[in-house]
């Protein structure tokens, strides 16, 4: 009996608070017919917009209203309204969404009274339940109806304010537009930076090494201990302009992934660390062995655990790390996670950004947590077919 007063309790809380909801929607009826009224005589079509993100905020409420009960995030999907007076009365006017919450507003003026149908349940449910499950022991029949009207409440909610296809596909449109631009954005960075490498090092490197060759066929014959002694430096030049190459055809794509794969290029960055770092896989393979991801989706995540755990030695003041690769149905998961200060801030540089882009650019996402004092835990989900 106990437990059966305490959810319909719980369930009245949620009754009570849709019916304020309902109760405001009853007043903002008159902000419709103004808005109505106005948008009718032209003069007042500014007015347009900021109704309907009024009506999008109202909905917005509800949709946490009813997730919070049911458990189960309700999407939105709406168009931004920006832009001139005209351009924004044409997206508020056009975007499918304001049709769905409009659609809802009307019926929960008629199933907002649901909450009017507890009032007798909670004397009669009191007196009827106590004597059926406190004397006779059975199960309560008249309290647990409120916490069926609380599911019949997010329920409808759940159906009506449930974005359209045709929404979710603008929306999915515009997502696409965005990281789009991040990846332009993020490949003319990884251009210009390649440019930079190439122009102050190697190409550096390069030039002196034609001048001391140069100067060396010049004194051969005079001073050949000084013509010698400018190959050697000259031979020295050259091995750093190949090291330097190296270095930049590593951060185009490691040759590692494709000679050992993900598993074993993350193994081998993990014993080249300034940290100590644990890697863990769940699903995965070293070398060719099974199944692996696209070459794409393992640049992505390589780059990924290399810039997080620069990051982690160069800022968080961790003397460890673990990085954690699974395979998942939809794609490849990635983990890492410092035990360092913590306060790392997406906002805050370069490294973050353009791990979100990469990430994005696959229509990945990006997750970061990290509190003040940590730990700092970087998820990554790059979706693939295996």
């Amino acid at each position: 009996m106990r437990a059966t007063v305490r959810q319909a309790a719980r369930a009245t809380l949620q009754l009570v608070l849709s019916a304020a909801m309902a109760f405001g929607s009853y007043i903002f009826v008159t902000v419709l017919l103004i808005t109505a009224i106005a948008t009718a005589a032209v003069v007042g079509a500014f007015m347009l917009p900021e109704t309907v993100l009024l009506i999008r905020r109202i909905a917005g409420a509800k949709r946490h209203q009813a997730a919070k009960w049911t458990g189960r995030k309700i999407p939105e999907a709406y168009q931004p309204l920006t832009g001139t007076v005209r351009e924004r009365v044409r997206t508020a006017v056009r975007d499918p969404s304001t049709l769905t919450d409009f659609r809802w507003m009307v019926a929960y003026y008629a199933y907002g009274t649901l909450p009017v149908l507890m009032l007798p349940l909670w004397p009669l449910g009191l007196v009827v339940d106590g004597v059926w499950c406190g004397l006779l022991r059975r199960r309560a029949v008249v309290l647990p109806l409120i916490s069926r009207l609380a599911d019949l409440d997010a329920h409808w909610s759940t159906v009506l304010l449930k974005p359209s296809p045709k929404a979710q596909l603008a929306v999915r449109v515009e997502e696409l537009v965005q990281t789009r631009a991040g990846a332009i954005a993020a490949h003319g960075a990884e251009l210009r930076r390649i440019e930079r490498d190439l122009h102050d090092g190697t190409q550096a490197r390069l030039v002196s090494l034609s001048m001391r060759i140069g100067l060396a066929k010049r004194a051969y014959d005079q001073d050949p201990a000084a013509a010698r002694k400018m190959l050697d430096d000259a031979q020295t030049l050259a091995e750093e302009a190949l090291t330097d190459l190296r270095h930049v055809v590593r951060a185009i794509h490691p040759p590692i992934l494709t000679d050992r794969g993900l598993v074993g290029a993350v193994r081998a960055l993990a014993a080249s660390s300034a940290l100590t770092v644990t890697v863990t896989v769940d699903g995965l393979t070293d070398g060719h062995d099974g199944p692996r991801a696209p070459a794409a989706v393992e640049a992505a995540a390589y780059f990924v655990i290399a810039e997080s755990l620069t990051n982690a030695a160069k800022y968080s003041g961790a003397d460890r790390a673990d990085v954690h690769l699974a395979r998942a149905r939809t794609g490849l998961r990635v983990r890492v996670r410092d035990e360092g200060r913590g306060g790392a801030d997406e906002a805050g540089g370069s490294g973050l950004l353009g791990m979100q882009r990469r990430v994005a650019a696959l229509d990945g996402s990006v997750t970061v947590t990290s509190p003040v004092g940590g730990p700092t835990v970087i998820e990554v989900e790059l979706p693939c077919v295996w």
